[in-house]
């Protein structure tokens, strides 16, 4: 095989020059970069369009309307590099990322061992795409999936998304079971493809669409009775479920995860978990199910996973599903294609999926994200006494819910009469008017948990600090303090946002 050689005259002594103007090493079979060709300067062209360019750049081809959130909320900061758990503007000033790429970053941002498990896939040269041929990395990949999978989960369909997953998984449920039918939770988030939107509860993201895909029923988040009720008919495919809801940091009681699995056997429906999210060592444990015994008590029928599994470098995700599922959706040679796409086996995004593996093993990430997630945990509980609005503070590992509440009593009530008016003008203001400061002020990077809901959600790379919990606490106690002081700083930030809310509605 031939390698890469710098086109220099003494690189290019006993090459030719082909018709298309392609160097050729002697003895090689791959073209060199043409001779007359110009090198691609990824520097020179970032030099030449500064990071506060790129605001301008979105607005102008990509969306204005997200420009013009970005300019009220704050969230503007031209960032130019992340390391870790943290992003750095041009000034080199600092922001811990709590929300990590929406939990892609695991592993953190730029780790230095996967960069150079990427570097090292490109410079194999292998054969990526083969489309009829053996994947040289993904058989790898889907072994060591199948390895820690919780229980007997035999089988693995890569794709190169966690909706994209959730599409197929339904596919599946569906060519299995023979049945069309899919129960789905509300307040649950599964994506936005049209297969994953329709089996998604959270209903503003469902808006003008039109009809979704047909056969799917909403039922309540921890709800046994009426899941038992849902599966009666005994015409259900598939029951899919988050294990911790990531829209508003919902945990399910003890024990529903398994009750929900048993329902589901009873009734010859699917069990399907989306550990899109939570899997991977986001919640202390390598699977979001554990914490209920999955795998060992009980297991799911169908898995799918994706987001940290591509360590924010490529996309992919993967759907993990028990042998017979497999065989009944690949019975034969004529079927042995009917679920695929384009990229999703590609080397880069299974070389991702390995180093990540790798990466959260040997340095004890998982371990880490239970740790610190306690910590963070129980040091932002310790702020609740001190201000009536904190109602909860919930999660596992490193996501992480702060949810809040109008305040009663006598004493609260010019706190309650700043509660109403916000709430007035939209319901997400009340969050938003300490995400704001929290950005500007503290150079914490959080996000409301969901629409209209009063909850702040915290979703760090695992390799957080206790460090770094320590100042994410401070932070939260002087952006909470300010909510809390009627009138005050925190309340101009919500005039601000209601005068934004009052003119986007016209």
């Amino acid at each position: 095989m031939s390698t890469i050689e710098q086109s220099d005259p003494a690189s290019l002594a006993g090459s030719t020059t082909d018709d298309a103007g392609w160097t050729v090493r002697s003895g090689g079979q791959r073209p060199e970069t043409p001779a007359a060709a110009k090198p691609f300067d990824l520097a020179g062209l970032l030099a030449a369009n500064p990071p506060k360019a790129m605001l301008g750049l979105h607005e102008e081809f990509i969306n204005p309307s997200i420009a013009a959130v970005l300019k009220t909320i704050g969230f503007d900061v031209p960032f130019v590099r992340g390391q870790g758990a943290y992003l750095f503007n041009d000034k080199g000033e600092r922001w811990i990322d709590c929300l990590g790429g929406y939990a892609v970053f695991a592993c953190g941002r730029n780790h230095p061992l996967i960069r150079d498990a990427l570097r090292q896939a490109m410079e194999a040269d292998l054969p990526n795409l083969p489309g009829i041929g053996i994947f040289r990395t993904a058989g790898l990949l889907a072994k060591e999936l199948v390895t820690m999978a919780p229980g007997e989960l035999g089988k693995v369909f890569f794709a190169s998304g966690g909706a994209e997953a959730i599409d197929a998984a339904m596919k599946m449920a569906r060519i299995a079971t023979e049945r069309e039918k899919i129960i789905y939770c509300h307040r649950s988030y599964h994506g936005l493809t049209m297969g994953a939107l329709a089996i998604t509860g959270n209903h503003e993201f469902r808006d003008g669409f039109g009809n979704l895909v047909p056969g799917t029923v909403e039922i309540p988040f921890n709800d046994l009775p009426a899941l038992e009720q849902a599966l009666a008919g005994k015409d259900v495919a598939a029951f899919v479920v988050e294990p911790l809801q990531g829209k508003g940091v919902n945990l399910p009681d003890s024990g529903y995860l398994k009750a929900a699995s048993e329902l589901c056997t009873k009734h010859g429906t699917l069990f399907v978990l989306d550990e899109i999210q939570v899997g991977l060592g986001r919640t202390g444990k390598w699977w979001a199910c554990q914490h209920d015994g999955g795998g060992t008590t009980w297991q799911p029928d169908i898995l799918v996973c994706a987001k940290a599994l591509s360590a924010g470098a490529v996309p992919t995700s993967a759907v993990l599903s028990r042998d017979w599922i497999h065989t009944k959706v690949f019975p034969s040679m004529n079927h042995c294609s009917r679920l695929q796409n384009t990229f999703s086996m590609n080397d880069l995004s299974m070389v991702a999926g390995l180093a990540v593996l790798h990466v959260l093993r040997q340095e004890r990430i998982v371990e880490n994200a239970a740790d610190v997630g306690d910590y963070l945990m129980n040091g932002l509980r310790a702020l609740m006494p001190k201000y009536p609005m904190m109602k909860e503070v919930r999660g596992r590992g490193l996501i992480i819910g702060i949810e809040f509440a109008r305040p009663s009593g006598l004493r609260n009530i010019a706190l309650a009469t700043g509660w109403d008016l916000l709430h007035k003008a939209d319901p997400s203001l009340f969050c938003q008017s300490m995400i704001m400061p929290l950005m500007t002020d503290h150079r914490i990077l959080a996000q409301v948990a969901g629409h209209r809901l009063d909850v702040i959600k915290l979703i760090p790379a695992l390799v957080l600090s206790r460090q770094d919990a320590n100042e994410i606490i401070a932070a939260f106690d002087k952006a909470i303090g300010a909510i809390h002081t009627f009138p005050g700083p925190a309340w101009e930030v919500g005039k601000k946002l209601t005068a934004a809310a009052m003119k986007r509605m016209g």
